[in-house]
């Protein structure tokens, strides 16, 4: 089994200046190959603690790939730290340093002499062009492990990642599997009860299953690695089958799809209208409320009001009386829990209900839309039926 861990490097991501998408990506594409992710860090950008960090990974991992801390000025400290962990001297090149003015002259621009600083790599290291960028890559060698040091500027990364880095180690450690990733998502229903219902599926070492909650939805992963893309999600599929048996009216959608776009397209496969009163959601939310109308007109977004005097004030409006569907959802905040009445009007009748959310207030308006939402979904026809939704 072929493991890597992941180290990002960048005061600005330890203070929260910059997000860090690197890691993600990497992880992704080394899953893509079978190669497990151990563990990912990020640490500033501190010579001595990357060192650390990289030697604290090489003891668990065979592959171990850093970014950023590349460039040429005083706090791009990545080729020392690997000197560090390896107890070796930095090495000037001269062959990297024409590299890297060539590139400048493409540019039509001159290197600054701190530019030379990049031409220098830890004595037994590997330099790995940049077609993208100026900040050479490299690797090192150590024993049947690797230390491979990309730039942190994404493009460069990624470019680097997917052209030299991957089949260098599928070369290096003979990657011949693969691993495979769904995620179901589910609403109406909350994380422990999904984890009574699954609880067997969760204990298996592969496929694996994990549970993601969020405001109002939780996520099921199912995992696979095997030898093919087509084994993996043949094991995949017969896990999605157990999942569906047992919990089939509770999954709404897979992977990308978000709960407002499934409802959206069921109202315009059955051709209905719906008419939303939304009252004391946060504004961020209402965009997302919006994609699942096809007459904006139907949604009417205001400050919060009891349920019961917001139907009376409605009962007048031509959109309320005449859609085929219609939703008053009131929230209400509390500093402890957030209260949210809901009303629905369907062909079939009206049905009514309150729910409670005990999670952060922040998140709260989240949750009421995916509640609400939920509430819709489960009352349009063939809503029961399982993967049939996906």
């Amino acid at each position: 089994m072929t493991a890597a861990e992941i180290i990002a490097i960048g005061t600005e991501l330890l203070l929260g200046e910059s997000h860090d998408t690197n890691t993600a990506f990497i992880a992704r594409t080394l899953r893509d190959f079978g190669v497990d992710i151990y563990r990912t860090m990020i640490v500033g950008d501190n010579a001595v603690r990357i060192a650390e960090a990289i030697r604290e990974s090489l003891s668990r991992a065979q592959i171990v790939i850093t970014t950023g801390g590349l460039g040429p000025t005083v706090d791009d400290p990545t080729r020392e730290a690997v000197a560090l962990a390896t107890q070796s001297e930095l090495v000037f090149h001269p062959d990297l340093w024409e590299q890297i003015q060539e590139r400048f002259r493409r540019y039509n621009r001159l290197p600054t002499e701190n530019n030379r600083r990049q031409a220098y790599l830890p004595d037994g290291a590997v330099a790995i062009p940049n077609p993208v960028g100026t900040a050479p890559a490299f690797y090192y060698p150590w024993l049947d492990k690797i230390i491979i040091c990309l730039p942190g500027v994404p493009s460069e990364m990624e470019t680097i990642l997917t052209q030299s880095i991957i089949p260098l180690l599928r070369s290096r450690y003979d990657l011949r599997e693969v691993i495979r990733a769904t995620v179901l998502h589910a609403a109406g229903v909350g994380e422990s009860q999904v984890d009574e219902w699954l609880a067997d599926l969760e204990r298996q070492s592969n496929p694996t299953v994990g549970l993601l909650a969020h405001p109002g939805q939780v996520d099921i992963r199912i995992t696979a690695k095997a030898a093919s893309i087509e084994e993996a999600d043949r094991m995949i599929q017969k896990t999605i089958r157990q999942v569906y048996q047992r919990m089939g009216f509770a999954i709404f959608g897979v992977d990308q799809q978000k709960l407002e776009q499934v409802v959206a397209e069921k109202l315009r496969a059955l051709n209905w209208e719906i008419f939303i009163a939304a009252a004391g959601f946060p504004e961020e939310v209402k965009k997302r409320l919006e994609t699942v109308l096809s007459n904006p007109e139907t949604l009417i977004f205001l400050p919060y009001t009891e349920q019961q005097t917001l139907i009376e004030s409605l009962q007048q409006k031509p959109e309320f009386l005449q859609s085929r569907l219609a939703l008053i959802a009131s929230l209400k905040r509390g500093e402890q829990q957030q209260d949210l009445t809901l009303y629905l009007r369907t062909p079939q009748g009206i049905d009514e209900t309150t729910r409670s959310y005990g999670g952060p207030p922040p998140l709260a308006g989240l949750w009421a839309l995916r509640t609400s939402l939920e509430f819709v979904r489960r009352h349009l026809p063939s809503s029961l039926t399982g993967e049939n939704n996906l």
